[in-house]
């Protein structure tokens, strides 16, 4: 219990446009942690979010740019913690699981703990959410392995090594996605555990479009597939194109068999052409793989000049 106390627990709370639930989100997370530091990071809200949070005992700070990673990655630059705690400011994830998911990352010396969402009701959890969240889930296992049952969670706690080595690029609600894959790429300690997820108090509205910010992710996980294994991406394209200049140039081999002619000489340049840049894609997949090794392997070194939680 007394390293607890000498930890320094930062809780996060990015917020647009929340006046009806930051309050209530506020209290409780000072309840369940009542050692913690509160930030709210408004991020240009046109109602009374930055009042209520301060009545209710937060440090109201402002991200002038629009959008959730922008907000997360000035959070990450500005605030100095030992662990970090998480949460959306609109009351639906539970502050009475905090303790236990902080106390979790300290006793493992993990580096982040997901709260995986269950929800207490239909309508906090859309089914469009729903099927969004398993279809990306399950994309992102299929390119990176091992993965989490709840990506789009934003209720995770960090140790200081993770915050501080994460880049934080993305500039909306994709922004979990890419705290996901940071985590998986780097191998870090990471566990996740089942919370409660209820609805939005009355007169609190969603900012989630379930296609526009769907769409988003998966151009976020493509985008982070081409970055991240280019030897699968560039390779399966060049395989996909080698594979069909095959299949062109069968007809011509039989032909040429038969004859000892070749007189589809387009299709020949073609076939010709697309052998030729599939052997450069490939060959592009295996050098971005070899800049990748080496930008891995410096993050890497980087998150290890970090102490662990609870040392250091």
């Amino acid at each position: 219990m007394m390293q607890d106390r000498e930890l320094r627990i930062a809780i996060l709370l990015p917020c647009y446009n929340e006046e009806a639930a930051i309050g209530q989100t506020v209290a409780g997370f000072r309840a369940a942690l009542p050692g913690a530091r509160i930030y709210v990071y408004d991020n240009n809200s046109t109602d009374r979010t930055r009042e209520i949070a301060a009545e209710a005992g937060a440090i109201v700070r402002t991200e002038r740019m629009q959008g959730k990673g922008h907000v997360v990655r000035r959070m990450f630059a500005d605030i100095e913690a030992d662990i970090y705690v998480m949460a959306d400011g609109d009351a639906t994830y539970d502050p009475v699981a905090a303790p236990a998911l902080v106390r979790r990352l300290v006793d493992e010396q993990l580096d982040m703990v997901v709260g995986s969402r269950k929800s207490q009701a239909e309508e906090a959890y859309r089914r469009g959410h729903r099927f969004g969240n398993r279809l990306l889930t399950g994309i992102l296992a299929r390119i990176f392995g091992r993965t989490f049952s709840d990506i789009l969670s934003g209720y995770r706690i960090f140790s200081r090594r993770f915050v501080k080595s994460f880049p934080a690029l993305s500039r909306g609600f994709e922004i979990e996605t890419e705290i996901s894959v940071h985590a998986l790429e780097l191998a870090m300690p990471v566990a996740e555990v089942e919370t409660a997820y209820g609805a939005r108090p009355e007169g609190s509205e969603s900012k989630l479009s379930t296609y526009r910010d769907g769409w988003r992710i998966m151009r976020t996980i493509g985008h982070l597939f081409r970055i991240e294994r280019p030897v699968l991406f560039y390779g399966g394209f060049g395989l996909a194109l080698a594979g069909a200049a095959v299949v062109l140039a069968i007809p011509l081999a039989v032909t040429y068999a038969q004859t000892g002619l070749v007189p589809r000489f387009p299709t020949a340049i073609l076939v010709t052409g697309m052998m030729v840049v599939a052997a450069l894609s490939f060959m592009t997949g295996l050098i971005l793989d070899t800049v990748v090794r080496g930008r891995r392997e410096v993050r890497r070194l980087h998150y290890l000049a970090l102490p662990a939680v609870g040392e250091g």
